[in-house]
C-alpha cells in the first residue's frame, strides 16, 4: 500500500517509519528541508528507543522517503497521515492552523479519491472542519478518517506494532475496508480495531490522556496528605493498586506530568468543554494541582537551607519529561531550575539525552556535564527530577565523594527510606517520611 504521511516530527516519523516496516511504501512530507535532507541521508531527528534500527533499514530498503514537496508526496498515496503540531493557543484550545492549512492545500491537489487521516490529537469536530477545507477546492471523492495515536515516548515503536487497540472513526464503509487492511499486520494477536464515529474516536484520545492525567495528579495530593499526616505513600499506592478495578500504573507520585501530550489534551479538553457550556471541574483542579507539584520540592529546599539558596550550588539529575526520550516539553526539571536561578543559586544539570535541548533554552545560565558524577562537583545537595535508569542505583561513594553535603531531594521516590538513611543522607521525597541520620525512618 502507499502512504503519505505529512509531518515529520515524533508522530509522523514513528508512524512512517513503522508503516514502512510491514512492507508499505511511505513517503514523509515537511516543509523543513533541512531536516527533510537529514533523514533522507540516514540522520534520525529523534531519540526514541528503537526506532533508528527500523527507520534506516527501511531507508535501505527504499521502502521509506522524505520530500518537501506536499503534491509530490501524495500524488500516489491511496492513504494520507496528517500528523501535524497542534499547540495550545493562549485560551488553552488546540490550534488546527497546521491541519487546517494542509488540508487547503489538498483541496486544491487531489486528482482521485484517498483517505485523509488525523493522526495528530485533534478536537473534537476538527474532521468536519478537514472535510469542509479539502471540499472549498476538491469536488471528487474522498473519506476524512480520525485515527488517534497512542504512542507513548520511549516505548513508541513498541506501542505502534503491538497496539493494545487501534481506534478508527470513519462513517465510510470504503476508508473502513481501507483502514483494516492497513492495520491487520499489526493486531494479528487479536487486539482490537475499535471502529466508531469520527466525533467519539477525536474524544477518546483526549478522554485517555486525561483519564491517566487525573490518576497522576490524584496520588500527588495523596502524597501531600501523607506528608502530612505521617503516612507512606508506597504503602498507600501499593495497596490501592491491587484493586484489579484501580490497577498499579499511573500511580506513581512525583513532581508532577509534563511532555507533549498530558498538559496540551488536559488544557484542549478542558476548553473544549468550556465552549460545549461544561465546567469540567475534574480536569481543572487536575491541572492546578499539576502546576503547584512542579515545585514541590522547592520549600522542601528552602526550609533546609533556611531560606537561603544564593551563592547555593545544585546539581540536578533528569530534564527530560520522563525517561528514554530527549523530550522537555513540559518537564518539572525546567521549572525547577528557573525557580532555583530566580532565588540565586547555581544549576549543574545531566541528562542522558536532553542536555543538547536544554541547553538551546538556557544557554550560558546553568552548567551542562556529560555525567551524573560530574555534575555533583562541589553541590550543595543532589535533585532528582527524571526516573532514568541508572539513577536507581548510582555508585553512592561517588556521590558522597562529590557533593559537599550528603543530601538529596528526590522528585521521583527513587531510593528506599531507609536503605538512603544508613548511608548517612538527608533525604527527602514525595508522600514519605523525611530520612537522615539518626532518626528512625518509618518505611514499611
Amino acid at each position: 500500500m502507499k502512504i503519505a504521511v505529512v509531518g515529520t516530527g515524533y508522530v509522523g516519523l514513528v508512524t512512517g517509519t513503522c508503516f514502512a516496516e510491514t512492507g508499505n511504501d511511505v513517503i514523509c512530507v515537511d516543509i523543513d528541508k533541512s531536516k527533510v535532507d537529514k533523514l533522507t541521508n540516514g540522520e534520525i531527528t529523534i531519540y526514541e528507543p528503537g526506532l533508528e534500527k527500523l527507520f534506516l533499514r527501511n531507508l535501505r530498503e527504499e521502502r521509506l522517503h522524505f520530500t518537501t514537496n506536499l503534491a509530490e508526496g501524495v500524488k500516489d498515496a491511496l492513504i494520507i497521515f496528517l500528523a501535524l503540531p497542534t499547540p495550545p493557543g493562549e485560551d488553552g484550545s488546540a490550534d488546527l492552523k497546521y491541519i487546517l492549512g494542509v488540508a487547503d492545500d489538498l483541496g486544491k491537489i487531489l486528482g482521485e479519491y484517498k483517505v485523509i487521516v488525523d493522526k495528530s490529537t485533534v478536537p473534537v469536530g476538527t474532521a468536519d472542519k478537514v472535510i469542509k477545507a479539502i471540499a472549498a477546492n476538491y469536488s471528487g471523492d474522498f473519506d476524512v478518517v480520525s485515527n488517534p495515536e497512542f504512542l507513548r515516548e520511549g516505548v513508541a515503536v513498541e506501542d505502534f506494532m503491538k497496539p493494545d487497540r487501534v481506534v478508527i472513526g470513519t462513517s465510510s464503509e470504503r476508508a473502513r475496508k481501507t483502514m483494516t487492511d492497513l492495520y491487520s499486520p499489526f493486531v494479528r494477536q487479536g487486539n482490537p480495531i475499535l471502529f466508531m464515529d469520527e466525533r467519539s474516536a477525536e474524544l477518546t484520545k483526549y478522554a485517555a490522556n486525561s483519564f491517566l492525567a487525573t490518576k497522576i495528579s490524584f496520588m500527588n495530593e495523596i502524597a501531600q496528605l501523607c506528608e502530612r499526616i505521617g503516612a507512606d505513600v508506597d504503602s498507600v499506592r501499593r495497596g490501592i493498586g491491587s484493586d484489579e478495578r484501580i490497577g498499579k500504573r499511573f500511580l506513581f507520585p512525583g513532581i508532577g506530568y509534563g511532555g507533549s501530550c498530558f498538559p496540551k489534551d488536559v488544557q484542549a479538553l478542558s476548553k473544549s468543554s468550556s465552549e460545549a457550556g461544561y465546567d469540567f471541574k475534574i480536569l481543572n483542579s487536575v491541572m492546578e494541582v499539576n502546576e503547584k507539584q512542579k515545585l514541590h520540592l522547592l520549600p522542601k529546599i528552602r526550609k533546609y537551607f533556611k531560606n537561603d539558596l544564593k551563592s547555593k550550588k545544585f546539581a540536578l539529575w533528569g530534564l527530560a519529561f520522563k525517561p528514554n526520550t530527549d523530550d522537555i516539553r513540559e518537564a518539572p526539571a525546567l521549572y525547577m531550575i528557573e525557580a532555583l536561578l530566580n532565588e540565586g543559586a547555581q544549576v549543574s544539570v545531566y541528562d542522558p539525552e536532553a542536555v543538547n535541548n536544554v541547553r538551546n533554552l538556557f544557554g550560558d545560565k546553568i552548567n551542562y556535564s556529560e555525567n551524573q558524577y560530574e555534575c555533583l562537583e562541589g553541590a550543595d545537595a543532589l535533585i532528582i527530577a527524571t526516573e532514568w535508569n541508572e539513577f536507581r542505583t548510582p555508585n553512592f561513594l561517588k556521590i558522597v565523594t562529590a557533593l559537599k553535603n550528603k543530601v538529596i531531594f528526590d522528585g521521583r521516590n527513587l531510593f528506599e527510606t531507609n536503605a538512603i538513611k544508613e548511608l548517612g543522607f538527608y533525604y527527602e521525597s514525595i508522600g514519605r517520611e523525611i530520612a537522615y541520620p539518626g532518626n528512625a525512618a518509618n518505611h514499611k
